[in-house]
């Protein structure tokens, strides 16, 4: 009876992937870059921070080729800004953090032929968190997740900024 029903699941895939590719659907991250992008060199200040391993990844995910010199490249893809702030937002009658604000920010810029084809854009992602001291372990680790998915978002954001690129 179970293998019936998931024979005629198997069945269905087919026309409904069909249906979903016929009125437009695309997957998240699918837009293509334009030939501009099609061998860019990335330029960051610090290849190991979270945006920049995300964004390179989301390059190469999206079929271009990274270039090792800005001398083979189709364009120059700039991060002149990768920056995490912590502040504290509220503190108990103790005078301890209860509650803090993580802000990541971005700049990128394109070069392409001497020209200057995307102008700085500055992108910046705020999350807040609260804080315990009897839980730091925890509230560290909360932090760290947070730093990484604002990281993505980043990441998917310029992507999204570059396939605007003429």
């Amino acid at each position: 009876m179970k293998l019936r029903s998931f024979v005629g699941v198997l069945a269905l895939l087919p026309p409904t992937a069909l249906l979903c590719g016929g009125c437009g659907f695309r997957l998240a991250g699918g837009e293509p870059l334009p030939a501009v992008m099609a061998k860019p060199y990335l330029s960051v200040q610090d290849s190991y921070t979270d945006f920049s391993r995300e964004f390179e990844r989301r390059l190469k995910g999206s079929g271009v080729q990274l270039q090792p010199r800005a001398t083979d490249a189709s364009a120059t893809v700039e991060v002149t800004r990768d920056d995490v702030q912590r502040r504290v937002l509220s503190v108990s009658a103790s005078n301890i953090p209860t509650e803090y604000e993580l802000t990541y920010t971005v700049t990128i810029a394109v070069h392409a032929g001497g020209k200057e084809v995307l102008t700085p854009q500055t992108l910046s992602l705020s999350r807040d968190y609260s804080f315990d001291e009897n839980t730091l372990l925890a509230k560290e680790n909360e932090e760290d997740v947070l730093r990484v998915q604002m990281a993505r978002d980043l990441a998917a954001i310029a992507t999204r900024r570059l396939t605007s690129l003429k």
